[in-house]
């Protein structure tokens, strides 16, 4: 794993930028990302993938432990689907 210094460093090192222009490039695209999501629902990375927001419906599940089935309530969840272009370079499919 890569913390946020080693990426801002590395970011640093590749584009000739100041760590704190980074920093502040990735602080913009956070909010946006955030915003985007609030209103509109998806929020595509081009390569990367896709972030959407989906409503989950309530489901019966069971507790593990004592086997008890328990009712799990509807939310709201952020996914993110894998584009074609980071399984290709990451896994090789």
């Amino acid at each position: 794993m890569i913390t946020k210094s080693e990426m801002l460093n590395k970011l640093a090192d590749t584009t000739g930028l100041k760590k704190k222009e980074i920093q502040a490039v990735l602080d913009a695209q956070n909010d946006l990302l955030y915003k985007v999501l609030k209103k509109d629902k998806k929020y595509k990375l081009q390569g990367l993938g896709m972030f959407t927001v989906r409503k989950r419906n309530a489901r019966m599940a069971r507790n593990p432990q004592t086997g008890e089935l328990v009712k799990v309530p509807a939310k709201t969840v952020v996914k993110f689907r894998v584009g074609k272009d980071l399984k290709v370079n990451v896994l090789g499919k």
